[in-house]
């Protein structure tokens, strides 16, 4: 089922927004500045940067078609100052390329499974409605749920499992399922569902939410290569951030944040000498962190929003090797091409 433009499910609130918008504010008053969402969704959150900032020009990327048809429609009276590519978060250097655009001054992820593909119920994604077992954020293309648990070796399920999921039961409920599937194909969410809530422990079922929460996850991420794209598209993104360029990051579970975590600490440290009175040229940190450690949202924002509950944000700013910030160089990334 396609999206009905113009539909309520637009209305959801987007993430920690103004928290973001006034992490991101200091590079998006620049002007021409050119802000990234690299996890477009709905369109929530670039609707109100592009309302905000009048002069921002918006480049908006999403695997998902379906969510791609929604944020074009629910943005196209922004349409001048608006690039809303089909392509996943990594390819951003070839989506500058195309555009002709060689640095950007903000960015945007905000990670994990969007509104859209969370309460389009024919997605796979919620194990909480049947549904075929899909997953795919993109649905031209890749393998899906279905395959993976059909045809997958039993113990790269339980690798999946363990590593995506960090599910303690990874070897019961894989046990499960090979039994099952060799009776008859698993076709739907509920079915698999069913299995895993079976061959979860009594005792560990009556904690920490749904049992298949930790399953469905590990899939999802098989099926779309989640943490190998972040492993690539993170550095990606910090090598476009222009000086005084800010990035900002929501994750909702420790092996995403874990990734970025890394890759922002890793740049916001000298790789000099300890010992050396001065750093020595390339040796600097190149990344300033705005947040201590990640953020947690306020417990009004989760009871506005109960999809934020998870969410840990970090946020930086890139400096030049000198130490120059933003502050000192106020042109856009646009502007300097001009």
């Amino acid at each position: 089922m396609g999206v009905v433009m113009g539909e309520p499910r637009g209305a959801h609130v987007p993430v920690l927004l103004e928290r973001c918008l006034e992490l991101l504010d200091p590079a998006l008053v620049r002007p021409g500045a050119v802000h990234v969402d690299f996890t477009l969704g709905l369109g929530g959150h670039a609707e109100a940067v592009l309302e905000r900032y009048p002069e921002a020009v918006l480049i908006g990327l999403d695997r998902d078609t379906e969510a791609l048809a929604h944020s074009r429609h629910r943005l196209s009276r922004f349409a001048e100052r608006i690039h809303l590519v089909h392509a996943v978060y990594h390819e951003l250097p070839r989506v500058l390329t195309e555009l002709r655009i060689p640095a950007i001054d903000s960015g945007l992820f905000d990670l994990g499974v969007s509104s859209l593909q969370l309460d389009e119920a024919d997605r796979g994604f919620a194990y909480a409605q049947d549904a075929p077992l899909d997953m795919r954020m993109d649905q031209s293309q890749g393998i899906t749920a279905e395959e993976v648990v059909n045809s997958y070796e039993p113990g790269e399920l339980v690798r999946i499992l363990r590593q995506y999921g960090e599910e303690k039961f990874a070897t019961r409920v894989v046990s499960s399922i090979v039994k099952e599937r060799a009776k008859a194909r698993i076709v739907s969410t509920s079915k698999l569902a069913d299995l895993i809530k079976e061959a979860i422990p009594a005792a560990a079922r009556r904690t920490g939410g749904n049992p298949a929460k930790r399953s469905f996850q590990a899939l999802r991420i098989e099926v779309n290569g989640e943490l190998a794209v972040l492993e690539s598209a993170v550095p990606a993104a910090l090598d476009a951030l222009s000086p005084g360029g800010r990035l900002v990051v929501m994750s909702y579970q420790s092996l995403e944040d874990r990734i970025v975590k890394r890759a922002l600490t890793a740049r916001s440290r000298s790789t000099g000498p300890i010992d050396l009175p001065v750093e020595l040229p390339g040796t600097g940190p190149t990344l300033r962190l705005l947040t201590r450690g990640s953020e947690l949202p306020s417990e009004a924002e989760v009871a506005e929003n109960p999809r934020a509950a998870s969410v840990k944000l970090r946020a930086v700013e890139r400096i030049s090797e000198q130490g120059v910030t933003g502050k000192q160089a106020p042109r856009s990334a646009r502007e300097r091409t001009r």
